[in-house]
């Protein structure tokens, strides 16, 4: 296993802190008795080909690698393994939720990347011909820009693709531990194109005796599924005496039948929206953040239920900080400003109830502006976008109309 490894120049292949060279020992690590090891290792892979998201040119020409760890049943920690390359097939999920991934505008935003890719400067022996390369990747236009960084990131995509028959193997395998049943059916979520593998696989797991699993396959059946089975099977799963498959099946509907989902899914995805409990830590969507992800699928049945989904994220806000805020207040944003950001000088009192009662509840909510004990830079950069004050104290002063 692994020995692969050592055909491949990680030399002349990028990461976010430059060469690729430490990338074939990370991997190997991960296959390490040493559970510090293990961790270390995994640490590492996360900071450089996908760091804060990014995918890079080495994280395609790791991904078979990783892929040879998780065929394997003794490899250490396999489910780590497993939402790893997940995270390098598609980033973050809350960038494509509730819709899946859109693999055919991907394709289409990547066309011609590889050829840029392939022209730039190689990066030789010396340190300078980063520096080189980089000179070189700043005389492009945004255009050229974005389609390389599109090549690369679908380059990840379809390594992590190219896997999907081995997560279909885990997710049936007599004998796999739950958190590996459950990190394949959320590694499974993502490849609609692969339906026809995944579907019967994922049909089968909606009886898993783990609710999490049960809940998360019916997730990713909306996502990638659409024949009359996949309906049916989530239509009767809303009868399911565990409330999390529940849950799973409302979304599912959402997304499968949009406004014809009927009042029992927006009765079941209102109530989850409006909730105060803790994040389901089993469920990998959104990290667990099952009232967040209803109030996304509520968009998908239209207008009925708008004032109400309104009203439900508005209770919730108090309650939520870090990245369970950013789903919160970024639907609630969505549905208070349509039109987008504000135009500059714009006071408080001029804006429209709806719009005025958000921004009142983010003021008295200095929380929800937080991650921990900081302040949340993306929460900060969400208000910017939308040309709001970016601190809870400016927010303030904005609402009660001080200077």
């Amino acid at each position: 296993m692994l020995e692969g490894l050592e055909s491949i120049d990680w030399s002349q292949l990028e990461h976010a802190y430059g060469r690729a060279v430490d990338v074939p020992d990370q991997i190997r690590a991960l296959a390490s008795r040493d559970r510090k090891r293990r961790q270390w290792a995994m640490g590492e892979l996360y900071g450089n080909i996908f760091h804060q998201g990014s995918r890079y040119e080495a994280s395609a020409y790791a991904v078979p690698f990783l892929l040879e760890l998780v065929r394997e049943p003794t490899t250490p920690d396999r489910a780590r393994v497993l939402g790893l390359l997940t995270s390098l097939a598609i980033g973050f999920d809350e960038a494509w939720l509730p819709d899946g991934f859109p693999v055919a505008r991907f394709r289409e935003d990547a066309r011609g990347g590889e050829e840029i890719l392939r022209s730039t400067p190689p990066l030789g022996d010396g340190e300078g011909q980063i520096k080189h390369r980089f000179l070189y990747w700043n005389t492009l236009d945004r255009e050229a820009q974005n389609r390389v960084y599109a090549y690369i990131e679908l380059a990840a995509y379809d390594a992590v693709r190219a896997g999907v028959p081995v997560f279909v193997d885990i997710l049936t395998a007599p004998g796999t531990p739950a958190a590996e049943r459950l990190a394949a059916v959320y590694a499974l979520a993502w490849f609609p194109e692969e339906a026809h593998l995944s579907v019967p696989a994922l049909l089968q797991a909606v009886a898993d005796p783990e609710p999490a699993v049960a809940a998360s396959a019916l997730v990713a059946l909306g996502l990638v599924g659409r024949d009359e089975q996949v309906g049916a099977t989530a239509e009767a799963a809303l009868d399911d005496p565990r409330d999390v498959v529940r849950w799973g099946a409302a979304v599912a509907l959402a997304r499968l039948r949009g406004p014809a989902a009927g009042p029992r899914v927006s009765e079941l995805l209102l109530a989850w929206s409006g909730s105060d409990e803790d994040s389901h830590a089993k469920i990998p969507y959104l990290e667990g953040d099952l009232a967040g992800y209803a109030a996304l699928a509520l968009d998908q049945l239209g207008s009925e239920n708008d004032e109400a989904a309104f009203e439900a994220l508005l209770t919730r806000l108090p309650s939520v900080s870090g990245p369970e805020a950013l789903t919160v207040v970024g639907e609630a944003l969505r549905r208070a400003f349509p039109g987008g950001a504000v135009p500059a000088g714009q006071p408080f009192a001029s804006l429209d109830e709806r719009q005025r009662r958000l921004l009142t509840a983010l003021a008295e909510s200095p929380g929800t502006w937080r991650l921990g004990e900081m302040s949340f830079g993306n929460f900060s950069l969400m208000m910017s976008g939308y040309g709001l004050p970016s601190s809870p104290e400016e927010m303030r002063r904005y609402v009660d109309g001080m200077p």
